[in-house]
């Protein structure tokens, strides 16, 4: 029973992880990475679909990214869903190719950006502790059901706050890595 709990813990909290750094991937650093443009949606044939299912996303250089449309009609959606997109960017079709420079970071906007990196981890600690909370109240049910023991249930505690502290050391080695990013030039 306790087993179980602590494994559900761990699972939910290892998808918040997963969570906060797709989160942080879509946030764009000074360098060009197709993740920032994976999410978007394109309105294809009254549809909204990811961009990354019409088109191949890659690197041209460090600030530009290059969009090879899978169906060459879609070129003119596809810019205009990046332009909707409000990430500041604005593509260049050039051929079958759109090229979607990268305008350089304003220290104004790294700090803006870090604001909302800070924000997304902070949401990713509430969302662990929020596990934790769930995981303990599970075994104190257990308890007030003469399941387990009260032993059980503190070495059950001590085992999810563990847990717990190690997931917060992920979100923040996560938080380090992408303000690093952030304030590289």
């Amino acid at each position: 029973m306790v087993e179980d709990i602590i494994k559900d813990a761990k699972s939910r909290m290892l998808k918040s992880i997963e969570s906060l750094k797709s989160e942080m991937a879509k946030i764009r650093t000074g360098r060009a990475h197709p993740s920032l443009l994976e999410h978007i949606k394109i309105n294809y044939f009254g549809t909204d679909t990811a961009l990354n299912q019409l088109a191949s996303i890659n690197v041209i250089d460090a600030r530009t990214l290059g969009v090879n449309a899978y169906d060459k009609g879609s070129i003119q959606d596809i810019e205009k869903g990046i332009m909707n997109a409000d990430l500041g960017l604005n593509p260049v079709t050039a051929g079958e190719v759109i090229r979607v420079p990268l305008p350089s970071l304003t220290e104004e906007t790294r700090k803006d950006l870090i604001k909302i990196v800070r924000g997304e981890a902070e949401q990713c600690r509430v969302a662990i502790r929020n596990i934790r909370r769930d995981a303990n109240t599970s075994c104190k049910n257990l308890v007030k059901e003469k399941v387990i023991s009260e032993d059980d249930d503190r070495k059950a505690e001590s085992q999810i706050q563990k847990l717990t502290d190690e997931h917060i050391v992920l979100v923040e080695k996560s938080l380090e890595k992408k303000e690093a990013e952030m304030l590289e030039i």
